[in-house]
């Protein structure tokens, strides 16, 4: 349960729950538009020593690398092993936005333990859409629950009913889609790469395959728009590729070499794709362009190039250029989004893999071992304006600092394993 942080945090709490009903909601991986970049203006530029201040801690997250997903006066998150559960199971939690109070979980079932500890444990941040929350569970279960006391309405199994697979072991961690009355997720194989589903009851709508394709990635889809229609981009261990979004129609693929995991998830401008790999693979840029009858032809930009390579931090798009780490190396880059070129690297205040958002001309770069610093979104080079050890971030070698950072209305979100902590980055 949470516990106060000093008197003064009383009187932040009070401010946090005056939040307007309009306030903006981070209602699934990366924020609504996937793109992980929030709107919030008028934020801190430089923090002190220990870092903004802190708010509220809770405990009941459990283990697991999903981030937080927040909607109206909830947040909700996925793990295993709560320290308020009572047995070592999966369970979807629910806390109070103002006070970090856990309000209910509700067991998705068992935990994922194949492999060594850093493997282990969920990964999907959960979707929410009006009264409704979906998670998707590392074995390919989809769990859809009552967003107010978290009582599940159905699940389907993705491997038994599609016959999806992953295209690697590390178990489903996509947070799934909703568009209208569609709910969009990614089986993988050859038979189901991409399905829609009714929301309301997790019926098909219709099965796009996709020959050849080596099994679920671990991205989230994007929609994007082109000649008037919208098309769902992912991307999975065979490449990047883009379905037609009322019909389910395969419309173009750009495949890649096998390697070992395809992770981060796509960024749409326009007609623009930029999507990326890790383990050496890289990045590369196409642009889509509408044909005849629906169809939607693929161009490349330019193809994979190897210093644009990222393992699972993600990339962001702020303005017209990309940020990222390069692979896992906790090397910050900077590249020109058209051409791929690299502007600047820089090796931070952490260690590790970095995971990314941003906000008001800054990025928020977490780093593997719990180091959260602050840098300027700007191509000119990277300069940090504070940085600070991530709580409890430094308790557990086995467990890296993973899950992204989450950034709505002035105000910072980090699970770190057990933990959910609130930091205010607006400026006093």
């Amino acid at each position: 349960m949470p516990r106060a942080i000093a008197s003064t945090a009383v009187l932040l709490l009070a401010s946090v729950a005056t939040l307007p009903a309009t306030a903006a909601d981070w209602t699934t991986f990366r924020g609504a538009d996937r793109t992980a970049v929030a709107p919030d203006t008028d934020l801190l530029d430089a923090w002190p020593e220990n870092g903004p201040p802190l708010l509220w801690e809770s405990t009941g997250c459990g283990r697991g690398y999903a981030s937080p997903t927040i909607a109206g006066d909830r947040i909700y998150i996925l793990g295993d092993g709560l320290s308020t559960a009572p047995d070592a199971d999966e369970y979807l939690a629910c806390f109070d936005r103002d006070s970090g109070r856990q309000l209910w979980i509700t067991k998705t079932g068992p935990a994922w333990n194949d492999g060594q500890p850093t493997w282990q444990s969920s990964r999907s941040t959960p979707t929410v859409d009006g009264d409704r929350v979906y998670v998707v569970t590392p074995f390919g279960q989809l769990v859809c629950c009552n967003a107010a006391n978290g009582q599940e309405r159905f699940r389907v199994d993705l491997k038994a009913v599609f016959g999806g697979k992953k295209g690697d072991g590390w178990g489903y961690s996509e947070s799934v889609t909703i568009d209208g009355n569609r709910l969009v997720c990614t089986p993988g194989g050859e038979q189901a790469t991409m399905v829609a589903l009714n929301k309301m009851n997790g019926q098909p709508i219709w099965i796009c395959p996709m020959a050849g394709d080596r099994g679920a990635g671990h991205s989230s889809i994007v929609k994007s728009q082109v000649g008037g229609r919208t098309q769902y981009v992912q991307t999975t261990a065979a490449g990047c590729f883009a379905v037609d979004a009322e019909t389910g129609r395969f419309l173009w693929a750009y495949p890649i070499d096998q390697t070992t995991a395809v992770i981060p998830t796509p960024i749409v401008r326009d007609d623009l794709v930029f999507f990326a790999a890790g383990y050496g693979r890289g990045g590369a840029l196409v642009r889509q362009k509408p044909g005849a009858n629906g169809a939607i032809a693929m161009e490349e930009v330019y193809g994979l190039k190897q210093e644009l390579a990222n393992k699972h931090g993600g990339i962001l798009l702020v303005g017209d250029h990309l940020y990222g780490d390069s692979d896992d190396k906790g090397i910050p880059f900077c590249a020109d989004l058209m051409t791929g070129e690299i502007v600047w690297k820089s090796r931070g205040s952490g260690r590790g893999s970095a995971a990314m958002a941003a906000a008001d001309g800054h990025l928020y770069v977490r780093f593997q071992n719990g180091v959260l610093a602050l840098v300027k979104a700007d191509p000119a080079g990277y300069e940090e304006g504070g940085h600070f050890q991530i709580p409890y971030s430094d308790t557990d070698e086995s467990r890296p600092s993973w899950a992204h950072p989450v950034i709505v209305d002035g105000l910072l979100y980090l699970r770190e394993s057990d933990h959910l902590l609130c930091y205010d980055l607006r400026r006093q």
